[in-house]
């Protein structure tokens, strides 16, 4: 982390296990962090309340109030700083949880500690950003912190992978972006796969907010990789009758 420029970067470590507390506060600093430690929901509000910080590692199981609801009030108020949720539980209940609530990624205890720092660089180079309410492109409409999206006036589920994805998209909509600057932006840092993964995922966003309305506003750029567009914001020309079927795995 020395040298690139991210020496600087301010964390707030909300968590209550005092040893592990202990550990990431001397292990962040040595890689150059300058982290700030609260160990209840509490004074972790307050804290990311009252200071600006770069990234915020947020336990879920914390004493006064906790991780889910520090999360949201952090929301409601505005503040955007990127979140990581960091739990001992691993089930996909309290991973949609998080990501509903505005969570920015989520990593399980236990974890190896390089990988918490490649994340945190990953947050912090994505940075909180100005949200709007709603993301629009045409017809399309992203709601970034009740993490749904709408053709029209028909819901389209999308899974956590495809949201980032679309996500991504409509903040670079009308730009083309690559398969790499996706790869980057949208996967783990610690991602080992090919760029064959985006075309899969963009195959399965077509799928959900393209075919079933009859447009086709995620384009492929030949040899340079993607861009979305605008419909003519109309209500879609074909609306399905029922909800849109979640294709391909859930990852």
């Amino acid at each position: 982390m020395r040298g690139t420029g991210e020496a600087d970067m301010r964390v707030l470590l909300v968590e209550d296990e005092p040893l592990l507390a202990r550990t990431l506060v001397a292990g962040l600093g040595a890689e150059g962090f300058r982290v700030d430690h609260q160990a209840d929901g509490v004074d972790g509000l307050w804290a990311a309340t009252e200071h600006a910080y770069d990234v915020i590692v947020l336990d879920i199981m914390l004493p006064r109030l906790n991780g889910y609801d520090v999360l949201k009030q952090l929301r409601a108020r505005e503040i955007w700083t990127p979140v990581l949720m960091l739990t001992a539980k691993d089930g996909e209940y309290d991973q949609t949880d998080a990501f509903e609530l505005g969570a920015d990624d989520y990593l399980t205890k236990p974890f190896a500690f390089s990988l918490l720092v490649a994340r945190l660089h990953a947050l912090a180079r994505r940075g909180p950003g100005t949200r709007p309410v709603v993301l629009k492109v045409g017809s399309l409409a992203l709601d970034p912190v009740r993490r749904t999206v709408h053709r029209g006036s028909t819901e389209v589920p999308l899974t956590a992978r495809e949201l980032g994805l679309l996500e991504y998209l409509v903040r670079n909509a009308g730009a083309t972006v690559t398969k790499g600057q996706i790869l980057d932006n949208v996967w783990d840092p610690a991602f080992e796969g090919g760029t064959n993964v985006v075309e899969i995922y963009v195959g399965y966003l077509r799928r959900k907010i393209d075919e079933p309305f009859g447009l086709t506003t995620l384009t492929t750029v030949r040899g340079v990789g993607y861009r979305l567009v605008p419909d003519s914001g109309a209500e879609p020309v074909r609306v399905p009758t029922g909800p849109v079927r979640a294709r391909g795995p859930r990852r």
